[in-house]
C-alpha cells in the first residue's frame, strides 16, 4: 500500500519538530548528524539504513550511520572519488541510483552495494556550520538505503530535500548558539583572570611600594621561573595573602 502524502508530510513535520527541539547545540556535531540519521530513517518508508557523509577538503568520512554494515559503501566511494555520496554532495543536488544502471560511471559503489543487498540509493546534501577555526562550511550528504530497487519517487526526493534543508538550518543555529555561548565563557574567564591579575598587582605593590609596571614585572618573571600561567601565580599570591 502506497503511502498518503500527506500523511507523510505530517510525520515528516512532527519529526522535524522533534529534531529542532532535541539541537540544543551541546552536543558534538556528530551526534547530531546521528540523530539526523536515526530520523531520517523513521520518516522514509523505503530507508532500510541511512549514512551522513562529510564531504571536506582533506578526507570525506561517515559521520553517523543507523546500519554500520552500509558504511563501507559509503568508503569505496571515498577511496575511488566518485559515486552519488560524491556527486550529490559537489553538484548540491539529489542524487538516485539504482544499483546495476551505473557500472561505467561508479565501479566501486555499485560492487560495494551489491554486496550488501542495496538496490536503491538516495543521496540529499546538508549544508553543515562552518568549523570553530573559521573554516568555510562543509557539505555533508544524507545517503538512504533500501533493498528495494524500485524505492525512492520524486516525492520522497523533494520531501528529502525538505527535510535536509529544515536540518541543515536547524544544526546551523544549534552550533551557532554553541560557539556564542563558548565565546561568552571564554570572555567570562578572561575578565576573571583579569581581575585576580589586577588584585595580585596591588597587593605587590603595597608590599613592595613599587610602581604598577614594576608589580606586573614581578609577576610576569615568577610566572616564567614556574612555568606556570599567569592566572596561577596571580591566584597563587592572593590565597597566600589571604592564608596569612
Amino acid at each position: 500500500m502506497t503511502p498518503d502524502p500527506l500523511a507523510r508530510i505530517d510525520e515528516t513535520t512532527e519529526a522535524l519538530a522533534a529534531l529542532r527541539d532535541a539541537f540544543t547545540g551541546e552536543e558534538p556535531l556528530d551526534d547530531a548528524l546521528q540523530r539526523l540519521a536515526d530520523t531520517a530513517a523513521r520518516v522514509m518508508p523505503d530507508a532500510d539504513a541511512v549514512t551522513v557523509s562529510v564531504v571536506t577538503a582533506d578526507q570525506p568520512r561517515t559521520a553517523a550511520a543507523t546500519d554500520p554494515r552500509l558504511i563501507d559503501v559509503d568508503e569505496k566511494q571515498y577511496s575511488a572519488d566518485r559515486g552519488p555520496c560524491l556527486e550529490s554532495a559537489r553538484s548540491m543536488k539529489t542524487v538516485r541510483a539504482v544499483v546495476g544502471e551505473h557500472l561505467d560511471l561508479w565501479p566501486e559503489f555499485e560492487a560495494a552495494a551489491d554486496r550488501t543487498g542495496v538496490r536503491a540509493y538516495l543521496s540529499v546534501p546538508v549544508v553543515l556550520p562552518a568549523s570553530d577555526d573559521g573554516e568555510a562550511q562543509h557539505i555533508a550528504t544524507l545517503n538512504i538505503y533500501s533493498y528495494t530497487a524500485a524505492a525512492f519517487d520524486p516525492f520522497d526526493e523533494k520531501l528529502m530535500r525538505l527535510f535536509t534543508t529544515a536540518a541543515s538550518a536547524t544544526i546551523n543555529s544549534a552550533q551557532r548558539w554553541q560557539r556564542s555561548r563558548n565565546q561568552v565563557l571564554h570572555l567570562e574567564r578572561a575578565l576573571e583572570s583579569r581581575a585576580e591579575i589586577e588584585q595580585a598587582k596591588g597587593v605587590l605593590m603595597a608590599v613592595h611600594a613599587c610602581t604598577a609596571d614594576e608589580a606586573f614585572t614581578m609577576l610576569v618573571e615568577r610566572s616564567q621561573h614556574e612555568n606556570t600561567k599567569l592566572r596561577g601565580v596571580a591566584r597563587s599570591l592572593l590565597e597566600s595573602v589571604k592564608g596569612s
